[in-house]
């Protein structure tokens, strides 16, 4: 399976999977941006995000760890 930008879900999943002892909360946009560009999966464009996208990813990632 790829991953592409609209799959929050699964990239917040998959960034919970990889990085379980980080917390979400103190994660900047750039570093997050770049993990997730670096993930097996992830197969899409990596300018094609934006802050929404990233904030939806950060939720689902928040939403894991609690």
């Amino acid at each position: 399976m790829s991953l592409k930008w609209t799959d929050s879900r699964e990239i917040g999943e998959a960034l919970y999977d990889t990085f379980p002892d980080i917390d979400p909360k103190t994660v900047r946009f750039t570093d997050m941006h770049q993990w997730i560009c670096n993930l097996e999966e992830f197969d899409d464009e990596p300018n094609a995000s934006n802050e929404k996208i990233l904030e939806a990813i950060l939720l689902v990632w928040l939403d894991e760890a609690s």
